[in-house]
């Protein structure tokens, strides 16, 4: 098992942030296939994150990332808004504002999917570092985790539990298992932070099987997909040339997912998330779960958490792992 922590405090603001200044960027949507362009601008506190595409019209250009907003899972997680404006391949970006700790941002883009750059949130972390990221006059709220709540699909379980006021942030505990020997069965722990997201998973890139390339691509999907953006194993291995940029660079991509996935909660979560086999649907589903019970959170400022019994994991006594 691998086992990531934090080798710094979380240094996690009281205070909301977005970015100091706009940035660009342009890429290929992984399945569309489509040249996209994307910016992201700095907002104001309460705004939360909030895409607006630009090829609509503006009264109904704007889809807010948040969990009720899902309308596919297949691959990837898509939003819509009620009038059927769709921004598809959302997860590594929310996973990178997510681990930078970007409250409020909004994001325009000129097409229907974010592009995919190099198939991690890599470069969208490097997009919001020059952007620059500034501390807003308002209270940062966190949701705190008041009780369990798992869901369970086909062969995968996630579940969300509480964590102890010391670690107020998300505490990440996720197993896969695939036949294929490139992959096999893999399992991380990790206490994310920004440090940790940046240094052990925001690089991990995304992946699939070269025999399952014509049926997506028949379906409709996978258009932009390529050894530039996807780690692509065959029968024989994987055919990128360079091989993974970690040695469990599977399991780390699934904990990027899991990361952008809860991201759309809407603010950060102070709490321990358990997963074995989980992919986009179940990850939103136990957000639609977590929230249908009010018992089970409570969304107060940072410096109000309170005590909850917590998911018994130790990590102070974990080792970090450059």
């Amino acid at each position: 098992m691998q086992t990531i922590a934090s080798a710094t405090p979380l240094g996690i603001s009281m205070h909301q942030t977005t970015i100091r200044n706009e940035v660009h960027c342009s890429g290929i949507g992984l399945h569309s296939g489509s040249e996209v362009s994307m910016s992201l601008h700095p907002a104001e506190a309460n705004t939360g994150i909030i895409f607006r595409r630009l090829d609509v019209p503006d009264s109904r250009s704007e889809v807010r990332a948040l969990f009720d907003q899902v309308i596919d899972t297949r691959l990837c997680t898509t939003l819509a808004n009620d009038s059927g404006t769709s921004v598809a391949t959302i997860e590594h970006l929310m996973a990178a504002l997510a681990g930078c700790q970007i409250d409020n941002v909004i994001i325009t883009i000129d097409g229907c999917e974010v592009p995919i750059m190099d198939g991690s949130a890599g470069p969208f972390v490097s997009l919001i570092e020059c952007a620059g990221i500034v501390e807003l006059d308002s209270p940062r709220n966190i949701i705190q985790i008041l009780h369990e709540v798992s869901v369970n699909e086909g062969n995968g379980r996630a579940s969300i539990s509480p964590t102890d006021h010391q670690h107020s942030s998300l505490n990440i505990n996720l197993n896969i298992d695939f036949e294929h020997a490139a992959i096999g069965y893999q399992t991380l722990l990790i206490s994310l932070s920004s440090w940790s997201f940046k240094q052990d998973i925001c690089h991990a890139r995304t992946f699939g099987f070269l025999e399952d390339v014509k049926a997506l691509r028949k379906a409709g999907l996978a258009r932009g997909g390529s050894l530039d953006n996807a780690i692509v194993i065959s029968e024989n291995g994987i055919l990128n040339k360079d091989g993974l940029r970690y040695d469990d660079e599977f399991v780390r991509h699934k904990a990027l997912d899991c990361i952008g996935d809860l991201y759309l909660a809407g603010n950060q979560i102070a709490g321990c998330f358990s997963g074995d086999r989980t992919g986009h649907s179940i990850h939103n589903k136990l957000l639609r779960c977590l929230f249908a019970d009010r018992e089970a959170w409570r969304l107060v400022p940072m410096d109000e958490l309170t005590e909850i019994p917590a998911h018994p994991w130790n990590f102070e006594s974990q080792r970090a792992i450059a």
